[in-house]
């Protein structure tokens, strides 16, 4: 019991630690959000520290639950989790792209490779626990959600 309670605390910690960094990194460019031209259904800035706290909190439970899985099978699991870390690595650097450089059609490309690479996060998670698969799709329909937003900001910002 212990050691689980010790897996999910640091599968979460490491998934907010990547919001958590990226966030730093780009917090003296954040304000562009309430400069640019945003499309129909833009919510508020203050609701997406709110969101991405919750999607990297259930990120972080379903990869401790495929991680305490890994013995059934340890290289699926293994692949799985490294999935998992790439599409961390494209999360982390999303909001960089978008944010310090307002590289906008550059960002929507980088936000398809962070959807497919949690679409491909899901499916093997999927395969060791249906749960932890089940805990990934707010994040795929917010990052859905976020690719449209991405899209129609290059687009009104040209």
């Amino acid at each position: 019991m212990k050691k689980e309670i010790k897996t999910y605390a640091i599968s979460i910690v490491a998934a907010l630690a990547v919001g958590g960094l990226s966030a730093l990194f780009t917090a003296g460019n954040m304000d562009i959000y309430s400069r640019i031209v945003k499309p129909p259904l833009a919510p508020p800035s203050v609701l997406f520290p709110i969101v991405w706290t919750i999607l990297y909190i259930l990120m972080g439970v379903g990869a401790a639950m495929v991680y305490l899985q890994k013995d059934k099978n340890p290289q699926i699991a293994r692949n799985a989790l490294v999935t998992y870390g790439i599409s961390l690595f494209f999360n982390f650097f999303w909001s960089i792209i978008f944010f310090n450089m307002q590289a906008y059609f550059f960002a929507f490309v980088w936000i398809i490779l962070l959807w497919i690479s949690i679409l491909a996060t899901i499916i093997q998670y999927r395969k060791i626990n249906p749960l932890a698969a089940v805990l990934q799709i707010p994040y795929l329909l917010w990052v859905t959600f976020a690719a449209y937003l991405n899209l129609a900001i290059f687009i009104l910002n040209k």
